[in-house]
């Protein structure tokens, strides 16, 4: 059963409205806005990009990628690699019923809802599509709009460390997104190109 347009516009009011909740605030163009509501737009963006012929269900599961995420902030676990893995499992088990609640409410199909679901939840990422799809767009975001925010708050990562965490990125993307993120579409950081060419040419 496919979405109605108004079902789709609900779902996207209710996503934007959550995530305009977010009281961690970033500059745009000059202009303030809530975290988690750009990141949304960023990911809408780039699946207009890089995959524009998805259908409303992906469109939802990437615009909803990281609802509410500081609802679930990273100190609130163990600061070790086991209160790590159990943050990000706990947060896409969040994200993915928290999406799933808006989109019920906006009264989407429950065949949508499940997709996006399992998608949010990054579930079966390399058998998934949905999931794949989500996972791409998600690296291709971090590599043009947070990678060098990124670095720059880590000035004492050594380039072994780096080339770990490139190769990280490049590895959850497919060969179509990897294949994306070098054809002069998307804005690398430049600061940070030979870097990445090093990890992925090793």
């Amino acid at each position: 059963m496919p979405l109605s347009q108004h079902q789709f516009e609900q779902a996207v009011a209710l996503i934007d409205a959550a995530n305009a909740e977010d009281p961690n605030e970033v500059s745009e163009n000059g202009k303030m806005c809530p975290k988690e509501h750009l990141y949304a737009r960023r990911m809408s963006d780039m699946l207009e990009r890089y995959a524009p012929e998805a259908d409303d269900a992906m469109k939802l599961a990437v615009r909803a990628q990281h609802i509410q995420r500081w609802k679930s902030p990273r100190d609130a676990f163990p600061m070790n690699r086991q209160g790590y893995h159990k943050w990000r499992s706990e947060l896409y088990n969040f994200h993915a019923e928290t999406a799933a609640g808006l989109l019920a409410q906006a009264g989407c199909p429950e065949s949508v809802i499940e997709r996006v679901r399992k998608a949010v939840g990054k579930k079966e990422p390399k058998t998934n599509p949905d999931t794949q799809l989500v996972e791409d767009v998600a690296a291709l975001v971090f590599i043009e709009h947070y990678m060098l925010e990124f670095a720059e708050k880590h000035p004492e990562y050594d380039e072994e460390k780096w080339i770990r965490i490139i190769l990280r990125t490049w590895n959850k993307m497919s060969e179509t997104g990897q294949k994306f993120a070098l054809s002069g579409t998307l804005k690398l950081p430049e600061p940070l190109v030979p870097l990445i060419q090093k990890a992925i040419s090793a």
